[in-house]
């Protein structure tokens, strides 16, 4: 009975921690692909339309370059690595009024993502256009399909996030996004 008294006493005390640090267990989905849409950030290989209302000329299609810079006239070069189209929509509106045309009226698209990457078990490895709410099923089929000894099951996307490339599992629903690389593994028979 005396032992009894310490053993509850250190029971409630072991819960109450737990119960102040309660371990969260999240599935390899839920860390991975998340279910928050993060607003599409450009890079180098995407191709963006601009179109300025009732303006002609300046109304095209520009690429974006190694450096991460697009060259509009009256706006000039301007970096948009890293920023959204609504964004980048902002800053050649701001360029525009400020001396050159009353009151701009400026739309930003994307016209072309830059292309993902394939590699491993699959006919044909290599570069590939994206194609926005690609998942990985449907690059491995734009890569010809899987090889006789491919994991089906087994598949990484390397994804650059936040300055480094990320290696995340997936299975063959997972989304892909543009610029990431698919490795498709070895079945060990």
């Amino acid at each position: 009975m005396r032992y009894l008294r310490p053993i509850a006493l250190l029971s409630v005390l072991f819960l109450a921690a737990c119960a102040a640090n309660p371990r969260v267990k999240t599935t390899r989905a839920d860390v991975n692909y998340g279910t928050v849409k993060a607003a599409y950030l450009l890079d180098t290989g995407d191709v963006l339309r601009v179109s300025v209302y009732n303006d002609a000329q300046l109304t095209n299609s520009y690429g974006i370059d190694d450096a991460g810079y697009i060259s509009i006239p009256l706006v000039g070069r301007i970096n948009v690595r890293g920023k959204t189209v609504s964004q980048t929509a902002s800053f050649i509106t701001h360029r525009l009024a400020s001396g050159y045309l009353r009151d701009p009226n400026v739309a930003v698209e994307v016209a072309q993502y830059r292309p993902f990457y394939i590699q491993g078990e699959v006919t044909t490895s290599g570069q590939f256009p994206f194609v926005f709410g690609m998942t990985v099923r449907a690059a491995v089929s734009t890569a010809g399909g899987f090889t006789d000894v491919a994991a089906e099951q087994s598949v990484t996307i390397h994804r650059q996030s936040g300055g480094r490339i990320v290696a995340i599992k997936a299975n063959l629903d997972a989304p892909v996004q543009p610029g990431d690389t698919i490795v498709v593994h070895e079945r060990w028979l």
